[in-house]
């Protein structure tokens, strides 16, 4: 990852096809079924949330991520590894005030028996609930407010899940090609969990949830002030909402802060 200037928002080098750049934008999104993945001139790269959600949650807004490949890293399956790199490489300040998109309408997209809306608000939070047939997830709900820095202490850790069968179709997709116990939660259908390391909170499910929320949100390319309700909602739902919003421009209005803080990037 290096330093952007300001208002450049997030954009993947690919370093292996001659720097080429894919924007992280609502117009690249190509696929989103159990990751999201963008794409520019048939240039991808996939699973890109839980990195966009540590920058968020870092507050860093300009970042280029240079990556030889098509996949982002998986680490241990949370947010937390990349955390702690931004961390330890430190973020440089711009003589720029920092800009944010403004939700100033609700916005709600519905599809069946799941929705996601987003509304006005002074903060950028996130409520989310998710509900699974399995004993060890069942109904769970969180709300968490990233602008008050919530993202680090009560997210970030949080790792992503899913069940033995959908390993092994991410596996088939090209994906997760490391993907082991040690880089996700596995559940069983006989109700239990194939890691032998317990869980870091018993909600850890739907923390996961509001991570790949804040992910797939950055892709608005500035911090948010609204607020995002999610029930049952998934990156397919989290994207059209960001270009249904996008689309609208009677939803949201770009404001800046006085304080010339805007977090760059890595420096």
């Amino acid at each position: 990852m290096t330093p952007a200037p300001a208002f450049t928002g997030y954009v993947f080098r690919r370093t292996d096809l001659g720097e080429f750049d894919v924007p992280a934008a609502p117009h690249s999104v190509a696929r989103v079924s159990y990751a999201t993945t963008l794409m520019r001139q048939g240039v991808m790269v996939s699973t890109v949330e839980h990195l966009l959600a540590a920058l968020v949650g870092c507050r860093v807004d300009n970042c280029i991520v240079e990556i030889d490949g098509m996949e982002v890293p998986i680490l241990d399956g949370s947010a937390e590894g990349w955390v702690d790199l931004i961390e330890d490489a430190g973020v440089r300040e711009l003589e720029a005030a920092r800009q944010f998109l403004r939700i100033c309408r609700p916005v709600e997209i519905v599809e069946a028996h799941r929705s996601i809306r987003i509304e006005p608000a002074e903060e950028y939070r996130i409520t989310c609930r998710i509900e699974f047939d399995h004993p060890v997830v069942g109904n769970q709900r969180r709300s968490v407010s990233i602008t008050d820095g919530e993202f680090v202490s009560e997210l970030a850790a949080a790792r992503t899940f899913g069940f033995v069968h959908e390993i092994e179709a991410l596996r088939q997709a090209g994906l997760v090609q490391g993907g082991s116990t040690e880089n996700a939660i596995v559940l069983t259908p006989q109700g239990g969990m194939l890691n032998e390391v317990p869980l870091r909170w018993p909600d850890e499910f739907v923390r996961h949830k509001m991570i790949d929320i804040v992910g797939d949100l950055a892709l608005f390319g500035m911090p948010v002030l609204g607020h995002v309700i999610a029930d049952r909602a998934g990156h397919a739902l989290h994207t059209q909402l960001v270009a249904k919003v996008a689309r609208d421009e009677s939803a949201w209005m770009i404001v800046s802060s006085q304080i010339p803080d805007a977090a760059g990037a890595l420096s």
